[in-house]
């Protein structure tokens, strides 16, 4: 019924509880998820859930936020992205939230691995997964320099755990990409998203739980799971005047179409 689109179920405090988890999603009528790489170095992890589990896929990508770890080149990505399971590209994107001391200019190594993650994509034929914090012009901009404009050579994707603005939603729309609302949109502080939530197309809307961080009230501060993604739907519900079975629907529906790959 329910799809998480985006969880971190390989991390730790997820991985060691995996039985309880899958039992509590099944009470929950949460049927499958996503589990997103972070870096290269994890992605075994990643894939072994999606190999081990017959409602769980893989991404495979490096997160702009991770310094350190081994940087992905094209080949790196296609070559992994070409296992079974293995339905999308990312997460990947920009992140100046946390700039410290350095400027935006000092940022070019994200720039490039961002475009590493844009061209394996447009060779594999998959979707991105597009992380933007305090980033979002920079990120419309190369998506666009890179060719991501909706036309046939587009690899396309979704805009996941969106917090921008409409503008920012009208704009990736414009790019033929998807937006996906986690459990921010459920806080107190979140109406601008909610009035987000409420202009987008529902035929252009995911869930996701971005596990384990982002619990939707009334979970917020606890550990998040898909278990929880039904409490984003409900939300949504509310927003746009549907029965949640209907958003569980249509949101599952637009899953398959943007991750068409999870056949494999």
């Amino acid at each position: 019924m329910f799809t998480d689109s985006h969880c971190h179920i390989n991390f730790p405090e997820l991985a060691e509880n995996m039985g309880a988890i899958r039992a509590d999603m099944a009470t929950a009528q949460v049927t499958r998820a996503l589990v997103i790489s972070t870096t290269l170095e994890k992605f075994p992890q990643v894939h072994d859930l999606a190999m081990q589990y017959d409602n769980f896929w893989a991404t495979v990508g490096v997160h702009p936020d991770n310094e350190g770890v081994q940087e992905p080149t094209v080949e790196d990505l296609v070559t992994r992205a070409q296992l079974p399971r293995v339905v999308g590209i990312g997460e990947t994107g920009l992140d100046y939230y946390r700039l410290g001391e350095r400027s935006v200019a000092d940022m070019a190594w994200q720039r490039e691995r961002f475009r590493v993650h844009i061209r394996a994509a447009q060779q594999t034929r998959l979707p991105l997964v597009i992380h933007t914090r305090s980033s979002s012009e920079d990120t419309l901009r190369m998506l666009k320099e890179e060719g991501e404009d909706g036309s046939a050579g587009s690899a396309g994707g979704v805009f996941h755990c969106f917090t921008e603005t409409a503008e920012v939603a009208r704009a990736g729309l414009d790019l033929g990409f998807y937006i996906s609302f986690s459990g921010i949109l459920t806080f107190k502080n979140a109406q601008d998203l909610r009035d987000v939530a409420a202009f987008v197309p529902m035929e252009r809307i995911l869930i996701e739980t971005d596990s384990p961080y982002l619990a939707p009230v009334p979970h917020r501060g606890k550990t998040n799971n898909p278990s929880y993604v039904p409490f984003v739907a409900q939300q949504i519900a509310q927003i746009r005047g549907l029965a949640v079975e209907e958003v569980a629907r249509i949101t599952s529906e637009n899953f398959d179409r943007l991750f068409s790959a999870v056949t494999k």
